[in-house]
C-alpha cells in the first residue's frame, strides 16, 4: 500500500535544506542542476509564470530544483501497452481471478462511499471499482517515479507534447504547494498520473472531491476521496445513468471491413444503416437512429470480436483515449458484478438506478 505521510508541513527551503543537510542527502550536484531555474531557461519561465500567481517564487525555485531528468520516462512514453497489444492480449492484464476478487473485496470494505457515490454521481459501484482496479489494482501499485521528475522531464524533453505536460508540471506544483505538501515526495506513473485513480494534475485540480469531509482532496492515500473523485469526474464528462455501455455486435469473420472507422474514441459517430450495409448487425434489438462507436476488437491472429460503443464507452474513453482501456474496464465491472452475485451488468454493461446494494 501507498505509505502513510503527512499532507501538512513541506515548509520549503529552509526546512527542506537544512533536513538534507543533517541527513546527508543532498542530491549530486550534476543531478540536482538538471531543472534549477537558476541555469534553466524554461524551469525559470515556469516559476515566472507561477510567482505571478501567487505562489512564493523561493518555495518554487526550491521544488523545481529536486527534479532530476529522467531518461527512461522519455523511453516508457513510447511503449504504451495500447499501442502494441491485441485485444486478448491486453485483456489478459487485467480480468484475472485475482484483481476481479480484489474488487468486490474493495467495494465491500468502502460500501458507504460506492453507495454515495452512486447515489451523487449515478456511477455503478462496479464502474468506479474497475476504474481503480484497473488503475493501480486498488491502491496496491500507485507509480514508482517521482512525479516531480516524471513532469520536468515530459515538459522540458518531450518532443511532441512538451506543452501539455508543462501544464501538468504547473499544476502539479500548484497542488503540493496548496496542500502543503514536498513535492519531491510523491510518487506516480511514469506519465505523472498520481494517487488510487491516477489523475493527471490537471485532473487532480479539477474533478478531485474530498468524499469524506476532512478537509482534504487527498487521492494518495485515501480511498474515500478517491471513490467519489472517479465518480465526479465520469459525472462531469456525461455519464449517463442507467444506460449501457455497449452492445454485442456480429461481423466480418475474416476481419473489419475497410470502408468502416472502427476504434475511435469520440462521440458516437457510426449510423446504424452504414454498418448494416457493411455487415456490422447488433445482436439485439437497436434505435436505427442511434449513432453508436464501432468496435473491432482482435482475439487472435484470425478471429475478431465486434460491439458498438454507447455514449457511455465513450466517457470512460476521457479517462484513458484508448478503445482497449475502455473495453477492459468495463469487462473487469462486469466480472465483478457477477462475483457480487447481482449477475452481468444489464443490457452489457449498465447498472439501473436502484440496483446498487
Amino acid at each position: 500500500m501507498t505509505p502513510e505521510w503527512k499532507w501538512k508541513g513541506w515548509k520549503g527551503p529552509r526546512i527542506a535544506a537544512a533536513a538534507a543537510m543533517v541527513l546527508g542527502l543532498m542530491v549530486p550536484a550534476v543531478q540536482a542542476a538538471d531543472f534549477t531555474p537558476a541555469q534553466h531557461e524554461g524551469a525559470r519561465q515556469l516559476v515566472d509564470e507561477l510567482a505571478e500567481r501567487g505562489i512564493e517564487r523561493d518555495w518554487l525555485e526550491t521544488a523545481l530544483q529536486q527534479a532530476v531528468f529522467q531518461q527512461g520516462v522519455l523511453d516508457a512514453m513510447e511503449g504504451a501497452a495500447e499501442r502494441r497489444l491485441r485485444w486478448d492480449e491486453y485483456r489478459e492484464i487485467f480480468l484475472q481471478p485475482e484483481r476481479i476478487a480484489r474488487g468486490v473485496d474493495f467495494i465491500h470494505a468502502h460500501e458507504d462511499a460506492f453507495e454515495r457515490a452512486y447515489a451523487e454521481y449515478g456511477v455503478p459501484p462496479e464502474v468506479i471499482a474497475a476504474i481503480i482496479g484497473v488503475e493501480t489494482s486498488y491502491g496496491r501499485f500507485t507509480g514508482r517515479h517521482r512525479v516531480i521528475d516524471s513532469l520536468s522531464t515530459l515538459a522540458f524533453h518531450h518532443p511532441v507534447r512538451g506543452n501539455f505536460f508543462r501544464g501538468e508540471l504547473a499544476a502539479f506544483l500548484e497542488i503540493t504547494h496548496e496542500q502543503e505538501v514536498d513535492p519531491g515526495s510523491l510518487k506516480g506513473s511514469y506519465a505523472g498520473a498520481m494517487g488510487y485513480p491516477q489523475f493527471i494534475p490537471t485532473s487532480y485540480r479539477a474533478y478531485a472531491v474530498d468524499f469524506d469531509g476532512d478537509g482534504q482532496r487527498n487521492l494518495w492515500t485515501n480511498p474515500v476521496d478517491a471513490i467519489g473523485s472517479v465518480g465526479n469526474y465520469f459525472a462531469e464528462h456525461g455519464w449517463r445513468p442507467g444506460e449501457p455501455i455497449y452492445a454485442e455486435a456480429q461481423g466480418p469473420s475474416d476481419g473489419p471491413p475497410s470502408d468502416i472507422d472502427f476504434n475511435r474514441t469520440q462521440r458516437p459517430y457510426a449510423e446504424l444503416s452504414e454498418l448494416e450495409q457493411a455487415g456490422i448487425a447488433p445482436e439485439d434489438e437497436f434505435d436505427a437512429e442511434q449513432r453508436v462507436i464501432p468496435l473491432a476488437l482482435e482475439v487472435d491472429e484470425s478471429t475478431w470480436r465486434y460491439r458498438l460503443g454507447h455514449e457511455n464507452f465513450y466517457v470512460i474513453t476521457r479517462y484513458n483515449h484508448s478503445h482497449l482501456y475502455a473495453m477492459a474496464v468495463t469487462e473487469l465491472a462486469e466480472e465483478i458484478a457477477a462475483m457480487r452475485e447481482l449477475g452481468p451488468l444489464p443490457q452489457n454493461g449498465s447498472v439501473e438506478p436502484g440496483e446498487s446494494p
